[in-house]
C-alpha cells in the first residue's frame, strides 16, 4: 500500500505495522505530509526499504520478523534511514542495545507521530557524530521517564550509556560542530522533545531531556 496526496514530496516513510486498520490509519496520517507505503509485517519491510525511505516506523511485536529483528536488519544492511519505534511494548534496559531513532509507546496521536517524523527528517542532515549524540540522548532521556532514580542507579547498562553521553556532549562541545553559543548541540537536544535546551555548565544533567509521550487518548 502506497498512500500520498501531495506528490511532491520527496520524503519517504515506511509504515511497518501487523495490525491493518492501525497500518492503513497511520499512511493516512504520514500520507497528507509524505509519501507513505506499508508494510504489514517485518519481511515485507525488509522488501520494501530502498534508498527513497528516509524515515521507517517500526512496530516491535509483530508475527515471524519481530520488529527488533528487522531493525538489526535494517542497521545491518547500512541504509540511511531514521528509525522510529512505534509499539505497545514499554520500554526496558534492552532498548539501549538497539538501534532506534525516537521511540513512541502506543496509543499514538496523529501529531505525535507527524512530530516524530518531522524531527527525524530533520536529524538526517546532522553529520553522523550528532546523529549518534542525539539517539544516545533519546534512550537516556526515555529511560529516565520510565525508571526511578533508584533503577537506573543499580543497572549497569545505563551507566555505561550516561558515561558515553557524557563523552559525547564535551566531544561535540570540542569540536567545530558545536558554535560558541552551542547552537549545534542546542539543536540536537532541542529535537529530542521539542523543548530542551542545554546550559554550559557541563553538568551530566544540563539537558533538560523527555521522551517523547502520545496523548493518552491517540487511537
Amino acid at each position: 500500500m502506497s498512500v500520498s496526496s501531495s506528490p511532491d514530496r520527496d520524503t519517504g516513510v515506511l509504515i511497518v505495522e501487523d495490525d491493518p486498520d492501525l497500518a492503513d490509519l497511520y499512511a493516512r496520517w504520514v500520507g497528507a505530509e509524505h509519501d507513505a507505503r506499508v508494510a504489514y509485517d517485518g519481511q515485507e519491510a525488509l522488501e520494501k526499504l530502498d534508498a527513497e525511505v528516509d524515515v521507517v516506523l517500526l512496530d516491535r511485536m509483530m508475527p515471524g520478523l519481530s520488529g527488533d529483528t528487522a531493525l538489526e536488519r535494517i542497521r545491518e544492511r547500512g541504509v540511511d534511514c531514521r528509525v522510529a519505534m512505534v509499539t505497545a511494548v514499554e520500554p526496558d534496559f534492552d532498548v539501549i542495545e538497539m538501534g532506534f531513532d525516537a521511540y513512541l509507546t502506543k496509543p499514538v496521536a496523529e501529531a505525535d507521530l507527524l512530530e516524530t517524523i518531522d524531527r527525524l527528517l530533520t536529524r538526517s542532515a546532522y553529520t553522523t557524530d550528532l546523529q549518534d549524540f542525539a539517539a544516545t540522548a533519546s534512550k537516556k532521556a526515555l529511560l529516565e521517564a520510565e525508571k526511578s532514580s533508584a533503577e537506573l542507579e543499580a543497572n549497569d547498562e545505563y551507566q555505561d550509556l550516561s558515561a558515553q553521553f557524557r563523552e559525547q556532549q564535551e566531544q561535540m562541545r570540542a569540536s567545530e560542530q558545536v558554535t560558541s553559543e552551542h547552537a549545534g548541540f542546542v539543536a540536537v537536544l532541542r529535537d529530542i522533545d521539542g523543548e530542551s535546551e542545554a546550559d554550559d555548565d557541563g553538568d551530566e544533567d544540563d539537558s533538560g531531556e523527555e521522551s517523547v509521550t502520545p496523548d493518552p487518548d491517540g487511537d
